[in-house]
């Protein structure tokens, strides 16, 4: 079965898997003994409302029911024969994917009718992951993973991807990229077209959980006693041992920056304790930055060996160094250091309890991306330049590679949809991603205010930041399939120039 429950209107307590949920003055209702298999917050949509930026609704999964945690149960839905092993909302929670026991996979409206029965398969599907695009599902089938179109006139993509069964999936709407894990202790980096890209050694436990984290630069693996959180690539950067056994479920902070695992699969709720991820390093000119923890950076200078060392009350989330200033992202205020003065910053606070989850710097100004605030561009003395915005814009889904800025113009690339392909006439008719592009002083979008068509989808886009002999600002584009472009912003016109 399957719930759809509204947080803070209930509560619920559990001893030996037996749930007890008591609303209003009603009385209490007695449920069935229940163990909840997934549970899944609806997608965060602050551009349409919430100011606190948290999630109301969330979808539980159970062996034969559901328990709502301090929830009001909305909806049960009979979904599944057996277990529901997997649950997921599309990005944009227009959608929710279930998978169970019975190797059924149905999609789900947000008010839980039934869209489609799209897979009807002969092993229990133990984990699902949507596509960046929304289009397609990926899902288990024994030792293979196979990518379906919601499209039925379109083709899946099946391939073997593991030499046991294969327990866990995640698929990155950022970087595009699969990560896999299974009976066989390995966990495994694929491209979306089923290549893999990175194999681990074997463990001596098998993968129980992996996710990666919202910018897709890292990811994080569980199994039983062992966290380890992997370069988008899958090369190790650290490991945890916490004795809890086997983690069954990972959860990162909307900012990256920290995880909360599941310890045990009949427990209520997720461990409390929270996993700092990892120390950066920033390099610029002849000035070395480090994280040395969440609340402290010490910056050297490398040519005549000084030390500023510098701390901050709240917890840094975010830090970028580049063109004589760095820039320090806590949960509650942003620092501007000029390497002139490391002693007086400017300080930003940030507005409705958000964060940032990506900044980006060019001479003159800076931004930072917040999920409650959206873009803004912001001078090195505090000063609000423009907070430019554009019809389906997504702040939470943006990253360091989909956006760029330089003094005058600001780049942003987003994935068409159908109102993005009805506002551009400009290179493609059927455009996979359009760039965005706005006069950094107005706010404004430049020209007639319809973006740059791509044909495949961009993975990184950059404004040069130097106008060379060609006298106008230019962008260049890697798609996805590593073939390069270069436009320039007035008059657009995408030239190859390499793969």
């Amino acid at each position: 079965m399957i719930s759809a429950c509204t947080a803070g209107m209930a509560t619920a307590t559990q001893s030996g898997g037996s749930a007890r949920q008591s609303a209003g003055g009603s009385g209490a209702a007695t449920i069935s003994p229940v163990f909840v298999t997934d549970m899944q917050w609806f997608p965060n949509t602050q551009a349409k409302g919430s100011q606190s930026g948290a999630a109301e609704m969330y979808a539980a999964g159970g062996t034969d029911g559901i328990f709502p945690q301090a929830g009001r149960v909305e909806k049960i839905v009979e979904a599944h024969k057996g277990a529901v092993l997997a649950l997921k909302w599309n990005y944009e929670g227009s959608a929710l994917v279930s998978a169970g026991e019975d190797g059924n996979l149905k999609i789900w409206s947000k008010t839980g009718m039934l869209r489609s029965g799209l897979v009807q398969n002969g092993y229990p599907i133990y984990a699902v992951s949507w596509s960046p695009d929304n289009d397609s599902i990926l899902y288990t089938n024994g030792r293979n993973l196979v990518i379906k179109p919601i499209q039925p006139s379109n083709k899946p993509v099946m391939w073997k991807a593991h030499d046991g069964v294969i327990l866990a999936v995640d698929w990155n709407m950022s970087s595009n990229l699969i990560i896999s894990g299974g009976e066989d202790c390995r966990y495994r980096v694929w491209d979306s077209f089923g290549r893999m890209i990175y194999l681990s050694m074997p463990h001596d436990h098998p993968i129980t959980s992996l996710a990666w984290n919202p910018a897709g630069e890292m990811f994080a693996v569980g199994l039983f006693n062992t966290l380890r959180v992997c370069d988008k690539l899958g090369w190790s950067n650290a490991v945890e041992k916490p004795e809890c056994g086997s983690i069954f479920s990972i959860a990162w902070t909307p900012d990256g920056t920290q995880i909360a695992c599941q310890e045990s699969p009949y427990s209520a709720t997720y461990n409390k304790e929270l996993y700092p991820t990892l120390t950066r390093r920033l390099e610029w000119k002849n000035y070395e930055v480090t994280l040395l923890d969440d609340r402290r950076v010490r910056v050297y200078e490398v040519i005549n060996g000084s030390v500023e060392n510098l701390e901050f009350r709240d917890r840094i989330v975010k830090t970028s160094l580049a063109f004589g200033h760095l820039i320090v992202a806590t949960s509650a205020q942003c620092y501007v250091y000029s390497d002139k003065n490391w002693n007086t910053p400017v300080i930003i606070d940030m507005t409705n309890n958000g964060r940032v989850i990506c900044i980006k710097q060019c001479p003159d100004y800076f931004l930072f991306v917040d999920i409650a605030a959206g873009i803004q561009v912001f001078s090195y003395e505090g000063r609000l330049i423009c907070s430019p915005k554009y019809p389906g814009l997504r702040p939470e889904f943006i990253t360091a590679q989909s956006i760029s800025l330089s003094n005058d113009t600001l780049a942003i690339r987003h994935r068409a949809n159908d109102r993005c392909k009805a506002l551009s006439v400009n290179v493609w008719s059927n455009p996979s991603s359009v760039i965005y592009v706005f006069d950094v002083n107005s706010g404004r979008l430049i020209g007639d205010g319809s973006p740059i068509k791509l044909q495949a989808d961009a993975v990184e886009i950059a404004l040069n930041q130097v106008i060379g002999p060609s006298g106008c600002r230019q962008l260049a584009v890697v798609d996805k399939n590593r073939e390069m472009f270069i436009t320039p912003i007035i008059k657009p016109e995408l030239k190859k120039i390499g793969e």
